[in-house]
């Protein structure tokens, strides 16, 4: 995977578009999530989303990189 994408001219890191995607595929599990319950048992809310976060960036980065 190239380091960088050329978009209309502009370098950006391939990163970016890989963080993109998992705030998208973070928002749709939030909603599931949310409606189903499991941020009521959570201690603190906040930390189970950010959590969620920072797992689906690095498994789509770990799926792009390795």
């Amino acid at each position: 995977m190239p380091r960088e994408l050329a978009v209309f001219g502009i370098l950006i890191p391939t990163l970016l578009p890989v963080f993109l995607a998992s705030l998208l595929l973070q928002g749709v599990l939030d909603r599931v999530l949310g409606a189903a319950g499991v941020y009521r048992r959570a201690w603190h809310p906040a930390l189970v989303r950010l959590a969620l976060l920072v797992c689906i960036f690095g498994g789509l980065t770990a799926c792009l990189y390795a």
